[in-house]
C-alpha cells in the first residue's frame, strides 16, 4: 500500500511540472503592464475588449492592451481557472479596474518552456 501511494504521489508531483508557469502573464495584468507581454505574445492575436473586437499581430495587441490599462487602471488580477491539454491551454481571470471587475480569458500554445498567447478576451 506504501509503494501504491508513493508511486501516485510521485506521479501527480511530476505532472505539476510540466504545467505552463502563468505567474508573468498573471502579473502583467495585475500591474496593467501590457508590455510584459510582449515575449508571451503570439504572432497574431485574437483580442477582444468591451469596445473592440479584432484579429491583430502581438505587438498591436499590446498597444490596445495598454490603452485598455490607461483607461482602465487595475488594482487586481486573481486567476480563478487554469486548464492544460498536451501543448494547448486555456485560464481564465478576474481583473479588478476600480469599481469594475472584468473576466479575463486566455488562451495559450506551449512552446518549449514559453507561453504563447493566441486569444485575450477581456469582458
Amino acid at each position: 500500500m506504501k509503494r501504491i501511494t508513493m508511486m501516485l504521489a510521485l506521479l501527480v508531483l511530476s505532472l505539476g511540472l510540466y504545467a505552463a508557469n502563468v505567474n508573468p502573464i498573471a502579473t502583467a495584468f495585475t500591474n496593467g503592464n501590457a508590455s510584459a507581454l510582449e515575449n508571451n505574445m503570439d504572432k497574431e492575436v485574437d483580442l477582444s475588449l468591451p469596445s473592440l473586437t479584432k484579429s491583430c499581430p502581438g505587438s498591436e495587441a499590446i498597444q490596445l492592451l495598454s490603452n485598455f490599462f490607461s483607461a482602465n487602471k487595475p488594482s487586481g488580477f486573481t486567476v480563478v481557472h487554469q486548464a492544460e491539454k498536451k501543448t494547448t491551454g486555456f485560464y481564465v481571470g478576474k481583473l479588478s479596474c476600480g469599481q469594475f471587475t472584468y473576466r479575463v480569458n486566455i488562451t495559450y500554445k506551449i512552446a518549449g518552456d514559453s507561453i504563447l498567447i493566441q486569444s485575450i478576451r477581456i469582458e
